[in-house]
């Protein structure tokens, strides 16, 4: 065993560890030069810690499901209790952490604990009305998939779902005002189901996503009530718009509105502020980038056959040609 150790145990000297910590250090203290932060190095919201917050929140709005199953009917609301309030408590650290960033971004000074607690306040109550909507959207991934068994497989196992509880729970921070935070719990979803939906997308009652992985939803989309979307269905932006100095404009409407009820198959990429008219049914593969009427049947075939100069009457009159996702 001694001789085992005394292979694997190497000094700091054996691997350069001194060295390298040295250059690391180094460029650390430039960057946080040169980004004027050198007395005041970033302390950023966690991913890990958010990571659990979230698990906790799925455990209390769903507490059998997602909490613990052997849960008595008399123990209910004190493990809904006991979870919520050990989730809120590290969402304040979290929100807390980032009002001081953006303050210290801004020169400003921020009071970020009472600032924070309000928020944390304000996003308890919506708790209630996220769960109604969830239930909304079990329901409609049940109606949608021939092969769920149940609504609770739905909730367990399907990454369309696991994405949409995150992005209920990241749209409302993102609404208050907590937009990293908001964006971290979004990307948690998204490594671990490949489906990328901004958290300020507006998305109605009962969104279903089938199969899911490689979806996009933009930060300016907005999709109606009952709205289905296939696994690489992209609904992005088709051009960057800048301003007069050449600096990208930030957050104009620049992603698909889709109206009540629409389908989007599988591979269909629609790009621009276009507006997708209720009830309408957007084939798989289709490259879109004009808006369509109601009740409308969109094909590969059809696409290829229109006129290239179709253009959304919403689109930016500034516009480059530089395709964008975001």
């Amino acid at each position: 065993m001694k001789i085992m150790n005394s292979i694997y145990s190497k000094t700091n000297s054996h691997w350069g560890v001194e060295q390298c910590v040295a250059s690391l250090r180094q460029l650390r203290l430039e960057s946080l030069e040169s980004r004027k932060r050198l007395e005041h190095p970033p302390r950023l919201p966690s991913r890990k810690i958010l990571t659990g917050t979230v698990d906790q929140l799925g455990a209390a709005l769903f507490p059998h499901r997602l909490g613990k199953p052997d849960l008595s009917a008399e123990a209910v609301d004190y493990f809904v209790g006991h979870t919520l309030a050990g989730a809120l408590n590290d969402l304040f650290q979290q929100v807390r952490l980032e009002l001081i960033f953006k303050a210290e971004q801004q020169g400003l000074k921020t009071e970020s604990d009472i600032e924070a607690e309000a928020i944390i306040h304000q996003f308890t109550a919506k708790l209630p009305g996220i769960r109604a909507v969830l239930d909304t959207d079990l329901q409609a991934a049940y109606e949608g998939d021939p092969s769920a068994s149940n609504i609770d497989e739905v909730l367990v196992c399907y990454p369309g779902l696991t994405a949409v509880v995150h992005y209920r729970l990241a749209h409302a921070l993102y609404e208050l005002g907590v937009p990293l935070v908001a964006r971290i719990i979004s990307e948690i979803a998204h490594s671990w189901t490949g489906i990328d939906i901004h958290p300020g997308a507006q998305i109605g009652n009962s969104f279903f996503i089938d199969h899911g992985t490689g979806v996009v939803i933009g930060e300016t989309a907005i999709l109606g009530q009952h709205v289905r979307l296939y696994q690489a269905v992209t609904l992005g932006a088709k051009r960057f718009t800048e301003d007069e100095n050449g600096v990208l404009v930030k957050g104009y409407p620049r992603h698909p509105i889709l109206e009540d009820n629409v389908v989007v198959y599988a591979g269909a990429t629609l790009l621009g502020r276009i507006t997708i008219g209720a009830g309408s049914v957007i084939g798989g593969n289709v490259w879109l980038t004009h808006s369509v009427p109601p009740g409308s049947h969109i094909t590969q075939a059809q696409v290829h056959t229109e006129q290239p100069s179709k253009v959304s009457p919403q689109s930016s009159p500034v516009e480059q040609q530089r395709p964008e996702l975001n």
